[in-house]
């Protein structure tokens, strides 16, 4: 093999790592922490290797396949958003082929993760994937998108629940209204800093959709997920050391009040960033307290 070939095959590797935003983490640890929880909850515990394996690896590839998906629906969007223009697709340095392909391939990959759980969790699966490929294309006509994001993102919670106890207690209810609730705050921080473009080119968003009121939503959502979180630890009984991971979230959420009060794009996009550790704040929370519990 020459070193063209090599350096050519270099190059679309990265394009295809840069396609599923390798180099950007946040996105799968925004699923990632939540569904922990639920994984720690369901099993009072450590949930063992096997499922934490599953749910790991599968919470990284799913949320890589919703990148390409995402990335295929909006191909003729994203050469007008700044912060898109250049990415593989909508730039041209890969195919649309190339691009169903892999997305096809980690959902694959993800599947047959789920099947070495139980029956109750892969029917879950096909409404998670399902969701997946509706998204992208709410943008188009849904006020509020972010919303559909939402719930396709908070399927790990009810799935990690289900492979752990085969069923669903009330208190998954309570986690999935918490995680909605963040996942439309965060993602309308993001939405903010698209604001201008999306306009121009008629997208919906929930950072539209709010108008002034964005930034009052924004935190209200944050109050909102809290309250739901904390009462889903009232139900299993989770203590000090819960409530504790829950104030420090809060303070988390009032700091990114600072940053995005001003609606600048640059301080909006680092609130959204930072949610990441306000998600691994409360898992550490809820290993924590049921490990001095245990």
């Amino acid at each position: 093999m020459n070193t063209a070939t090599t350096l050519s095959l270099r190059d679309r590797w990265s394009l295809y790592l840069d396609l599923i935003r390798w180099d950007r983490p946040q996105g799968w640890l925004l699923l990632l922490w939540p569904t922990l929880m639920a994984l720690w909850m369901a099993a009072g515990g450590f949930p063992g290797w096997h499922l934490l394996t599953v749910f790991t690896l599968g919470t990284i590839l799913m949320r890589s396949a919703g990148c390409a998906v995402n990335d295929f629906a909006d191909k003729d969007i994203d050469r007008h958003v700044e912060r898109t223009a250049q990415r593989p697709l909508t730039s041209g340095r890969i195919s649309v082929k190339e691009v169903v392909l892999i997305g096809v391939l980690l959902a694959l990959v993800s599947f047959a993760l789920v099947l070495t759980t139980n029956a109750y969790t892969v029917a879950l699966s096909f409404g998670a994937l399902a969701v997946t490929i509706v998204y992208p294309f709410t943008k188009r006509f849904f006020a509020m998108p972010q919303a559909v994001l939402g719930v396709a993102y908070a399927f790990g919670i009810p799935m990690a629940f289900t492979a752990v106890l085969n069923e669903i207690p009330p208190v998954v209810g309570w986690l999935l209204a918490g995680k909605l609730a963040w996942v439309i705050a965060y993602d309308t921080e993001y939405a903010m800093v698209d604001r201008n473009d999306d306009l121009k080119i008629g997208i919906r968003t929930s950072a539209i959709t709010l108008g002034r009121f964005d930034v009052a939503g924004v935190m209200s959502l944050y109050a909102v997920c809290i309250a739901c979180w904390w009462q889903a630890g009232q139900l299993t009984g989770m203590g000090w050391g819960y409530d504790l991971s829950l104030l420090v979230a809060a303070a988390q959420a009032l700091y990114h009040y600072t940053l995005i009060k001003g609606r600048e794009r640059l301080a909006c996009f680092q609130a959204f960033r930072l949610n990441h550790w306000l998600g691994l704040t409360v898992w550490v929370g809820v290993v924590a307290d049921l490990a001095l519990r245990g």
